[in-house]
């Protein structure tokens, strides 16, 4: 094939927003920081040290911040088994030239679809690359989960061959609470699924050991994420936790009583007139949660309430409440980025399309807390496919590129391409209308009153000339039927349903035929600075 990549902009699968985010548009500046390349980091690396770390010389806070998050990660790695190079980098996060990058994802049912990996592997190859060109520090990838989302919908099911597997249940409050009982009847649809041989008892095995083994959905997934990617190093965080809360605490009151987040938010989204907006903030950007509840807080006849609930507050008591029990307080989408980067000393956050979108919202509101906002950085984009389809591919003479095509504009190309004479009558309608042009002068010549009649005639012949051309078409794609039908049947092969594989599938799809040569091979390709949709043969 003559390349293994194309730009995300040229993909056709990025929404216009973030297409001039990449491009870098002047209009987009003051939505963003710093945009992501090696001399931006440097800089970064800076700004967030000084803010993160203030004054070392007087620094009994941030060494409090750095404690708390190493005390916390050590008690939530307790119930693992973790890589020494994991246990190394949550001990160097209370080092003061150690950094992290992070990424967050839901707690799909077995990582969900295919993007889960290419996060996380953008997250640990960043890390590698400014480790590189920054030596005299550490940086530390971060996947952190979000245990505190409530959209089970959203994460009850994976994709295996075409079949759709879900966990069937109810659901109430933070989905990392959730208890694992009942994923045995999942497994079993699975094991019935996947077949025979050495991959897929591995991958039999992950299942039961993540979700059987543990009690909740956090941990199941911890264990999960942790298996495939500990030998990288890679720190998994739960910020469901008490302690972390803690150091949140200012912030949540802020929230409270001032509602700052919705006022920057909107100023914010009047620059975002011509883009889609991907969330409105709400008054109060917090939940309250328990572990059958999590519902939005709202500001309602002089008193705080927990919305579908007999909660209420006064000022005074909803302000002891988070001094006492900080954990029951759950930043909402636009409010977590936040909770992140007050935590950790972070210095860029990897996403997908929709995620940078709202992260794009939030500059001006982290401005307004004295909080460095990170680095944005798109995830890498991934198009796996076996070396079979990429011999299939050149016998039929497609590039990748061909294959990003809508699958009517493919079609029509390759009719084309594959016609023994041009099917574009382009220059006979220039032939046509330059006639015409003479027909007019004649016309306006000698009596104006044909220039209607003369008009119409063109219309006609030029839509006769179209009408030839679709027919034309028409014919020579029942010509050329079995070659097109190979070059669809190939495109819907790497595109099911015509949309992004890396959506729809899930890893164990390529796991079970490829192994770890599946992780191996990401982790060898995926350059996350560079920007380009990859195309990863198998």
């Amino acid at each position: 094939m003559p390349t293994d990549c194309i730009s995300y902009q040229e993909s056709g699968y990025f929404s216009s927003l973030i297409n001039d985010y990449l491009n870098e548009k002047p209009e987009l500046k003051a939505l963003y920081h710093r945009f992501p390349n090696l001399e931006n980091f440097k800089l970064q690396l800076e700004e967030k040290g000084k803010n993160f770390n203030g004054n070392i010389n007087n620094n009994d806070n941030d060494k409090l911040k750095r404690d708390i998050l190493v005390s916390v990660l050590e008690k939530q790695y307790q119930s693992i088994v973790a890589s020494e190079t994991t246990l190394n980098n949550i001990k160097l996060l209370n080092q003061y030239n150690t950094f992290t990058i992070t990424t967050g994802h839901q707690l799909n049912l077995f990582t969900g679809p295919l993007y889960f990996l290419y996060k996380i592997v953008s997250t640990i190859n960043l890390c590698k690359e400014l480790k590189s060109e920054f030596p005299e520090n550490n940086f530390v990838p971060i996947y952190w989960m979000a245990t505190e989302d409530h959209d089970f919908e959203e994460i009850n099911y994976f994709t295996f061959i075409h079949k759709k597997i879900s966990w069937n249940r109810e659901s109430f409050g933070p989905v990392g609470r959730l208890s694992t009982e009942g994923l045995e009847e999942v497994l079993a649809v699975f094991e019935s699924e996947i077949g025979l041989g050495k991959n897929a008892e591995y991958l039999k095995n992950l299942f039961k050991k993540a979700y059987l083994e543990h009690s909740n959905l956090a941990d199941a997934t911890r264990f999960l994420a942790n298996e495939l990617f500990a030998k990288e190093g890679l720190v998994i965080i739960d910020g469901d936790d008490a302690d972390l809360k803690k150091l949140f605490i200012p912030y949540i009151k802020n929230e409270l009583l001032h509602q700052t987040a919705f006022a920057e938010v909107n100023e914010t989204i009047s620059l975002l007139e011509k883009y889609t907006v991907q969330v409105n903030p709400r008054e109060i950007n917090l939940f309250y949660i328990e572990d059958n509840l999590r519902e939005r807080i709202v500001f309602e006849n002089g008193k705080y309430a927990v919305l579908n609930t007999k909660l209420t507050f006064s000022e005074e008591e909803i302000l002891k409440e988070v001094e006492n029990h900080p954990e029951k307080f759950s930043p909402n989408v636009l409010l977590r980025p936040l909770y992140q980067e007050v935590i950790l000393p972070n210095l860029c956050y990897i996403g997908g399309g929709g995620e940078l979108a709202y992260w794009l919202e939030l500059k001006s509101f982290f401005e307004s807390q004295n909080e460095t906002f990170p680095i944005l950085l798109l995830r890498n984009s991934v198009l796996l496919a076996t070396q079979k389809q990429a011999e299939k591919a050149d016998k039929l003479q497609l590039t990748w590129r061909d294959l990003f095509l809508n699958q009517q504009e493919l079609f029509t190309q390759k009719t084309k391409l594959l016609s023994e004479f041009t099917i574009d009558f382009s220059a006979q309608k220039e032939v046509l209308k330059k006639q015409f042009e003479d027909l007019h002068k004649i016309a306006e010549a000698t009596d104006k009153s044909f220039l209607g009649a003369v008009k119409a005639q063109e219309t006609k012949q030029i839509k006769g000339l179209e009408n030839l051309e679709k027919r034309l078409l028409k014919a020579e794609k029942r010509v050329h039927q079995e070659q097109l039908n190979r070059i669809i049947a190939l495109q819907n092969e790497l595109f099911p349903n015509q949309s992004l594989q890396e959506r729809k599938l899930n890893f164990s799809e390529f796991y079970v035929e490829f192994g770890e040569e599946l992780i191996k091979k990401l982790l060898t390709e995926l350059k996350p600075l560079e920007q380009e949709f990859k195309v990863v043969v198998l």
